[in-house]
């Protein structure tokens, strides 16, 4: 868990300390005073980048560096450059790093306010929400999903040339996606299914209602042998590709679907219902975590805890009394009541 937290020069902080509870943490304060920076920082401290900022956004306007000091059984040190030679070092009991290794990221959860829209939003935020959950249960996955993300790049560039690619060209490209393709759907189809043993009996517990519910992943080609569906259809796609200029078929381009009863919540679920879903989604991302890692996660939930009624928020506490929690809020008093244990209040 966190002790403390120092910051320098970043966003709307010039240089600012705070202490923290293993407990609730309840940030409090009115809307644009800086309760958020508080939550990207610690995600920054744990993960090694920002959920809604490039690194260069992260540093005060007008400064030439940031500082971010994260104390916990270690002392975790991350500095960003906005000078000539722009980038970020992480500091970590006595080594830089120039990018944070797997091994040494921290297991977080977030519930931020556009995680509301995550069933109802366009398809890329339900597999960046994937995805990120499978980099903190699989140390493996990151690096795999960014040799993918580089090759596929490396293939578009060859699909936009004016001259058409030869085949020659694009085989080697079209080989390496499709074995990295094939290790990324096998690992999200792995957590769809440990999800869906979690899922049903939390959503039951959080709703108070019996509706069946589960996550279907919706790869554009069947997970059985993967990669040579895949490798046949970068050839039969390939006017398609050259006309679009992208590579129109992969798992950069699947999507996720929650089901009621075995129907879409696009078309099946209340607002309250999709809300209750997106939080019983987090709930079953903290136990999971719990299960695989063997570790405790520190939750992040910024400004949405007033947005669940008083049955949500008693049933979501429930769930988090075991992890360090970190709540911002314009209200303490909403969060507070519904946490018994020792808690922390940070007036901004």
């Amino acid at each position: 868990m966190i002790l403390s937290l120092r910051l320098q020069n970043f966003r709307s902080y010039v240089d600012r300390t705070f202490e923290f509870d293993p407990g609730a943490n309840i940030i409090v304060g009115p809307n644009a005073i800086g309760k958020t920076n508080i939550i990207e920082a610690i995600l920054v401290s744990r993960l090694g980048s920002s959920y809604r900022a490039k690194d260069i956004n992260l540093i005060a306007f007008n400064k030439p560096w940031a500082r971010l000091d994260s104390q916990d059984n270690s002392l975790r040190v991350i500095k960003l450059r906005a000078d000539q030679n722009p980038g970020k070092t992480f500091e970590i009991n006595d080594r830089t790093y120039k990018r944070l290794p797997s091994s040494l990221k921290l297991p977080v959860v977030l519930f931020e306010p556009n995680h509301l829209q995550l069933l109802n939003g366009p398809p890329e935020g339900r597999r960046a929400y994937l995805d990120n959950f499978s980099e903190q249960v699989d140390e493996e996955y990151g690096m795999v999903l960014r040799k993918y993300m580089r090759a596929l790049a490396q293939r578009n560039a060859l699909l936009k040339r004016i001259t058409r690619p030869t085949t020659s060209q694009l085989f080697p490209w079209n080989i390496r996606i499709g074995q990295l393709a094939g290790q990324i759907v096998k690992a999200r189809q792995e957590l769809v299914d440990r999800i869906n043993d979690n899922l049903p009996d939390i959503y039951s517990k959080l709703s108070g209602d019996k509706i069946k519910t589960s996550l279907l992943y919706k790869p554009q080609l069947p997970t059985s042998d993967y990669e040579t569906h895949y490798l046949k259809k970068l050839e039969t796609s390939l006017d398609d590709d050259l006309r679009t200029g992208f590579t129109t078929h992969g798992p950069h381009r699947d999507d996720l679907a929650f089901l009621f009863n075995e129907h879409s919540s696009s078309t099946y679920a209340s607002r309250g219902e999709l809300r209750t879903a997106v939080l019983a989604l987090k709930v079953t991302e903290l136990e999971t975590i719990k299960n695989q890692t063997e570790s405790q996660p520190i939750v992040l939930l910024d400004d949405v805890y007033s947005e669940l009624d008083a049955s949500r928020r008693k049933a979501l506490t429930n769930y988090l009394k075991n992890n360090q929690t970190f709540i911002t809020t314009t209200d303490a008093d909403v969060v507070a009541n519904n946490f018994t244990g020792k808690n922390r209040v940070i007036k901004l």
